[in-house]
């Protein structure tokens, strides 16, 4: 089980990680700037030599001119406050309730083969399409926001735990029982550690997931955050205002990519996953 391809860490990974050469050349960080730069020299070019319009697609100078500008207004970060909030909120609400049920029923064959066909059915709906559903319950309020917020991490993180309770050595968990370990010790001492990378790695893809519902949330629906005020520029034709604020939610995600990435190694660390050991 441990090899198979289940979205979290495995064993073949690992030791493809241990056994990969050391890169040579340039350092990773200096390539990066460098696609940065290129990226956006091609398009500050775009609209120069007309391969775009300006008053669609403004040079990457005038979008970050503008960008900097909004660094020094209250309203922004009102709404990169609103944005966050709804983000935290729904995240936590759906990784405690994932945890807990992916516990229940992954430990429990029959709750598992009773509930197969029922997860497999309803976690790929899209949450936008309860975007009616969220209205009609919540109007524009926060409420409507987390809906589709906790919807869509909920299944990212109960199919990382169940596949971490599946990945648990049966032969511990006999130990564990023959030496009268009560429920909960078991899934303390026996289950958790085993579980807990792909609990990880089901947080970081819903924290992405999460960011990109709460600003979908707030553009259609008209929540408050980012994504209104997305809505509410292209509207009144400040496209530069516009592009601004869609590099600000880029750099959000990239911050809560770098920030669950650096949780993960710290939860992780004595993993071999992250400490790049192979495994026999």
């Amino acid at each position: 089980m441990t090899t198979q391809v289940t979205g979290g860490v495995t064993r073949a990974s690992v030791k493809a990680k241990a056994s990969r050469p050391a890169s040579k050349g340039w350092p990773k960080w200096v390539l990066g700037l460098i696609g940065i730069v290129v990226f956006l020299g091609l398009w500050e070019l775009m609209p120069v030599v007309g391969l775009v319009q300006a008053k669609y697609l403004p040079p990457a100078s005038e979008v970050i001119a503008a960008l900097i500008a909004d660094l020094g207004l209250t309203a922004f970060w009102v709404a990169v406050w609103d944005t966050m909030l709804a983000w935290l909120i729904g995240l936590v609400i759906a990784v405690v309730a994932a945890l807990v049920l992916g516990l229940v029923i992954g430990m429990s064959p029959f709750l598992r083969r009773l509930t197969n066909s029922s997860i497999e059915f309803l976690r790929p709906i899209p949450s936008v399409a309860l975007i009616p559903l969220a209205v009609l319950l919540f109007g524009i309020k926060l409420e409507s926001s987390l809906l589709l917020i906790v919807y869509a991490c909920f299944w990212q993180v109960l199919i990382q735990v169940l596949y971490g309770v599946a990945d648990v050595d049966n032969v511990a968990m006999q130990t564990a029982r023959s030496y009268g370990f009560s429920y909960v010790q078991r899934v303390r001492d026996v289950v958790f550690p085993t579980m807990l990378p792909y609990l990880m790695t089901g947080i970081r893809l819903a924290a992405s997931v999460a960011l990109i519902l709460a600003i979908t949330a707030e553009l259609l629906i008209g929540s408050p955050g980012l994504g209104k005020e997305i809505a509410l520029a292209q509207s009144g034709g400040a496209i530069s205002g516009m592009y601004a604020l869609i590099l600000a939610t880029g750099f959000l995600g990239v911050g809560i990519n770098a920030v669950t990435r650096i949780v993960e190694k710290r939860v992780l660390s004595w993993h071999p996953s992250v400490r790049g050991e192979a495994t026999v």
